[in-house]
């Protein structure tokens, strides 16, 4: 198996039917945060189980990697986007494809919506996928965008109707890179054309094995770091229609991190400590700190039950102390982070036959550093 490589960025697509969807674009200030797009399209037929468990296990590595990006010093907004394709439960009128997440900075979601995939036996349209991708979610035209899509499977990639040629130059013509991950043998991967569509939309031709076990170096700190990562939901304040499903879904998504593979837990732990992890749209620590809401006009049913009875200066302080706490356990998490990086990187050095390079957390960091890299981004 070729040892993957240098390629690319996620692109982690959106939430129902995919396929006929209307492109959308939106231009940033060249003020703002800086912007990378991950869309990963996953082949789900009968026999990508292990391709959906490295992708579960693996999501929080590989956003971690962009967290540790920066751009003219500024650390990007991370947006993923989730497809899946070929399983033959899916509608056949939409290529057997669905979109089940649009680009979006809820990590929790996209994490949720991965555990809740299965497989079935199908048809892969690769093309029409790809296509479906690049008309069917909100690309940045901002300067300094990196939008990538990763496409993952075993299937030749010439079926269906769309020409899978045409696809990947439409993403090209669009500044969006096209990665194209086989799960199988690197000859297998070339002869189905999973190679010429990487080049045709200046992406990688990688080849993973999918039933590998991702490798998983422990270090002293992992265990202090996922305890810190539970300690971190004590300080949300949900609020709000969403409030209490969000806030159970944090919880749901730590579990999911516990049990999925070794060192996932760990490596959601480091992402919630990060400006990358936020939370306005139900928690009231980041809903005021970025002025989304004003604690005084929020009607104190839609508040949690233990500050009904506080008046507003009690409300204020409350919220105030779980910002403070929350940002004490975030630092103590980057430091230890940051010992930890350290010590995993001595012992890939020892054992550099047994980082697990070729599975899906491995080709996509190696391609997210070269082609970020190529952009002008650095990495801590």
């Amino acid at each position: 198996m070729k040892t993957l490589f240098k390629t690319i960025c996620l692109v982690v697509l959106c939430g129902c039917c995919a396929h006929g969807t209307v492109r959308a674009e939106h231009t940033a200030p060249p003020d703002s945060r800086p912007v990378v797009q991950l869309a990963i399209l996953l082949d789900t037929s009968s026999s990508m189980s292990g391709l959906i468990d490295q992708a579960r296990s693996q999501l929080w590595k590989i956003v971690n990697e962009l967290v540790h990006s920066r751009l003219r010093g500024q650390q990007p907004e991370i947006q993923v986007a989730l497809y899946e394709y070929g399983k033959s439960t899916l509608e056949r009128s939409e290529g057997y494809i669905r979109q089940i997440t649009a680009l979006t900075e809820d990590l929790d979601l996209v994490s949720e919506k991965l555990f809740e995939l299965g497989t079935n036996g199908g048809d892969e349209y690769c093309g029409q996928v790809i296509q479906s991708a690049c008309d069917g979610l909100r690309w940045s035209k901002a300067s300094g965008a990196l939008k990538l899509i990763f496409i993952a499977g075993n299937e030749p990639f010439t079926q269906g109707s769309v020409d899978y040629r045409e696809a990947c130059k439409l993403a090209a013509s669009r500044g969006i890179t096209v990665n194209t991950i086989h799960c199988g043998d690197e000859r297998s991967g070339v002869e189905g054309h999973w190679k010429d569509g990487a080049l045709l939309a200046d992406g990688e031709f990688l080849n993973i094995d999918h039933n590998r076990v991702v490798a998983h170096i422990a270090a002293p700190q992992d265990a202090d770091i996922e305890r810190l990562g539970r300690e971190l939901n004590d300080t949300y304040i949900p609020f709000g229609a969403r409030g209490k499903s969000d806030f159970a879904r944090q919880a749901a998504q730590d579990a999911n991190a516990y049990k999925s593979a070794k060192g996932s837990m760990t490596q959601r732990g480091v992402f919630k400590s990060s400006a990358s992890y936020s939370n306005e749209a139900w928690d009231l620590v980041d809903a005021t700190a970025k002025g989304k809401v004003d604690l005084a006009e929020i009607d104190k049913d839609d508040l949690p039950e233990n500050m009904r009875k506080m008046d507003r200066a009690e409300q204020a302080a409350f919220v105030e102390k779980n910002r403070a706490r929350r940002g004490e356990i975030q630092a103590q998490i980057r430091v230890l982070d940051a010992e930890r990086r350290k010590f995993v990187a001595e012992q890939q050095k020892k054992k550099a036959d047994e980082t697990g390079e070729d599975t899906l957390d491995r080709a996509m960091i190696d391609s997210i550093h070269v082609q970020a890299e190529s952009m002008g981004y650095s990495f801590e």
